[in-house]
């Protein structure tokens, strides 16, 4: 009979603590199909905890398809599967809709277990270090740090997956990635005609963003190679909207700041102001008439890295970028 892992101090709920036991032990192989669990009583008897919480972890469980119930006997595993470890690292608007493709899309057998690193190196090794011989894939969302690289090479490279950024980690293979600086000065140069009547080109790109530097070293040579008269805007206390300038915005914090300032200074985004946004979620499109995005698809990218989580194909594949024009430009 499988024994519970419950610590009554971790910051992990302790319904969430059951259902990892569960998962954890379908990964490792000590537990099959048609395996009984403990039934809710003895649950709570032994381990201290009260019946909403176990009804909880196996109400998750039976969502999942892990386990099913059948009446006056118990609980039972419904099925073996892959475990999948996702590493995010926060989860913001865009990254739902990633995440959400990723579940909606991945095989009836196999179960995803997601975390975030929040750009923490400390955060980033430990789980991955948590990680190993635990699961049959690995899918990982890395960040500009001198250590990820030795950090993620821990991994096996044929059941791993680096996502998003095209990181030159050494013997990995399998990547699902965007491209962050050619398809933004192509974009830009299909919104010219719209560009060009803003007299100023500001680059929003804050000091505390980690998106990379290519695309914001992009539009200043888009701005060069045109002539135009451009900044870039590091420091969020210096933003000062005005009339006749167009802002080009890698955080949606920053957004809400153009945004705010425009309507208390009475300037319409589109004639007075021009605003164009990275990474699409799905409020931009009513955001003031609708916010000009460039954007890779994220929903791709969830499908795709469902894909190779549930099988075991190879994946070297760029998602493609977009450029949404709405009301904003």
């Amino acid at each position: 009979m499988i024994k519970f892992n419950i610590n009554p101090n971790s910051e992990i709920p302790k319904f969430q603590q059951l259902v990892d036991t569960v998962t954890n032990a379908l990964a490792e192989n000590k537990l099959h199909e048609g395996d009984q669990l403990p039934s809710v009583n003895v649950i709570c008897q032994t381990y201290k905890l009260s019946r909403d919480t176990v009804f909880k972890a196996y109400g998750i469980l039976k969502e999942q398809g892990v386990i099913e119930s059948v009446p006056n006997k118990g609980y039972f595993i419904a099925r073996e599967g892959r475990k999948v470890f996702l590493f995010l690292d926060t989860l913001k608007a865009y990254k739902e809709v990633l995440y959400g493709e990723f579940v909606k899309n991945l095989d009836k057998n196999t179960i995803a277990d997601v975390h975030f690193h929040h750009y923490n190196i400390d955060i980033f090794k430990k789980l991955i270090t948590d990680s190993r011989g635990r699961y049959s894939k690995y899918i990982i969302m890395p960040f500009d740090h001198q250590e990820v690289p030795d950090i993620v090479n821990t991994l096996p490279p044929d059941k791993s997956l680096i996502i998003d950024w095209n990181t030159n980690i050494q013997n990995f293979n399998n990547k699902l990635y965007q491209d962050f600086s050619t398809p933004v000065c192509e974009a830009l140069e299909a919104a010219d005609h719209l560009l060009k009547k803003y007299e100023r080109k500001i680059m929003v790109y804050p000091s505390y963003t980690y998106h990379p530097i290519e695309t914001a070293d992009c539009f200043a040579q888009y701005c060069l190679d045109k002539g135009y008269q451009h900044q870039r805007l590091t420091n969020e206390d210096d933003l000062n909207v005005r009339a006749g300038d167009m802002y080009f915005s890698v955080s949606d914090r920053m957004l809400g700041h153009i945004l705010e300032q425009c309507k208390e200074r009475k300037l319409e985004p589109g004639s007075d102001v021009g605003i164009l946004s990275y990474n699409e979620t799905p409020m931009k499109k009513f955001i003031y008439k609708g916010i000009s995005v460039i954007s890779t698809d994220f929903k791709l990218m969830g499908q795709k890295a469902a894909a190779f989580a549930s099988s075991d194909m190879a994946m070297d594949f760029c998602v493609p970028t977009k450029l949404f024009f709405r009301e904003s430009l």
